[in-house]
């Protein structure tokens, strides 16, 4: 999912990893985070609510925040839903 937004705004030649900030290192604005907010919605349904996460957030979190914390961001979210 990232990999191909990546893709879409000509940034194919950017390493992903766990510790790769969003801003910072893939060079994504925070309009690039609501239209990653889509696609997780769009592909997890409501189990994944990434405005709540955001908002749970300081800003300076949200500046840097990688790739890993929302990978297990969302891990947790789909675990909670399967226990539920």
């Amino acid at each position: 999912m990232l990999r191909s937004m990546l893709d879409e705004y000509g940034l194919d030649d950017i390493e992903i990893a766990p510790e790769s900030r969003f801003m910072e290192d893939l060079e994504l604005e925070s309009i690039d985070l609501v239209t990653l907010a889509g696609h997780l919605e769009t592909r997890y349904g409501r189990q994944v609510n990434f405005a709540e996460f955001v908002a749970g957030l300081e800003l300076d979190e949200i500046i840097d925040l990688s790739v890993g914390r929302l990978v297990e961001y969302v891990v947790g979210c789909l675990k909670a839903a399967e226990g539920s």
